[in-house]
């Protein structure tokens, strides 16, 4: 287990910005996909159930401004940063294996 702090700049204005901190890097992949569900229901408030696929999904992390992770690295004592790209391809791997148990 990871500690992880994800980085989110939502619009490019500097209010825009906020942080939220993980115990592991799986929670902050799961969080990623809460941030994108809370706002889907805030597009279809009146819907009783959302349904999306992951290019949906990719394509909502790429319209942020900025969207970041910090990972603890405890060899080091330090976190290491990862960017966008990064976080796309670690919820794809975690889908899929998600998917593979269903």
């Amino acid at each position: 287990m990871s500690h992880t702090i994800l980085l989110v700049q939502a619009s490019s204005r500097p209010e825009g910005r906020t942080y939220s901190d993980y115990e592991s890097m799986n929670e902050m992949l799961e969080g990623v996909c809460k941030i994108y569900e809370e706002y889907l229901k805030r597009q279809n408030p009146s819907s009783p159930s959302i349904t999306y696929d992951i290019s949906q999904l990719f394509d909502f992390i790429d319209s942020l401004a900025d969207l970041c992770c910090l990972v603890f690295q405890k060899s080091t004592s330090s976190y290491v940063p990862h960017p966008k790209d990064w976080i796309k391809e670690k919820i794809y791997i975690l889908l899929r294996k998600q998917a593979g148990k269903a």
